[in-house]
């Protein structure tokens, strides 16, 4: 990666309007000197896929409360490989069942952070994918 910044698309998928976590999540990349686009509530993959697209991002963010990131993931891993985007990494946080965290991980989400994460750990984590450190 060359010494731009690291931007990242931080979304709210589904029906979902808790956007709490996502804005600490969002407001700690920020502080470490990533840009941040927060897309804000209710997206859908297709509008997170096209900011990605569009804002030419290293890496989307997801925070998914719903219970429906089986459903909502694979889609956005989809578009996101259908806009030639394979190198853009997904993380994603929220409620997510141990038993669903290797069938993210074989989708190719590459951090999934749990409630109670710091954002010390996750901006260290997203840094890390980015840079392939």
């Amino acid at each position: 990666m060359s010494t731009d910044k690291i931007r990242v698309i931080v979304a709210k998928p589904g029906l979902d309007g808790h956007d709490r976590g996502a804005k600490v999540v969002a407001r700690a990349l920020r502080d470490a000197g990533m840009e941040v686009i927060y897309t804000g509530l209710r997206q859908t993959p297709e509008m997170i896929a096209e900011a990605a697209l569009q804002e030419d991002a290293h890496a989307v963010g997801l925070s998914i409360l719903s219970g429906a990131h089986m459903a909502i993931v694979p889609k956005i891993v989809a578009l996101l490989k259908t806009n030639g985007q394979e190198d853009v990494k997904i993380f994603l946080g929220g409620i997510i069942p141990d038993e669903d965290m290797p069938k993210l991980k074989d989708l190719g989400v590459s951090g999934v952070y749990g409630p109670g994460t710091s954002t010390e750990f996750i901006v260290s984590d997203v840094r890390s994918l980015i840079q392939g450190k």
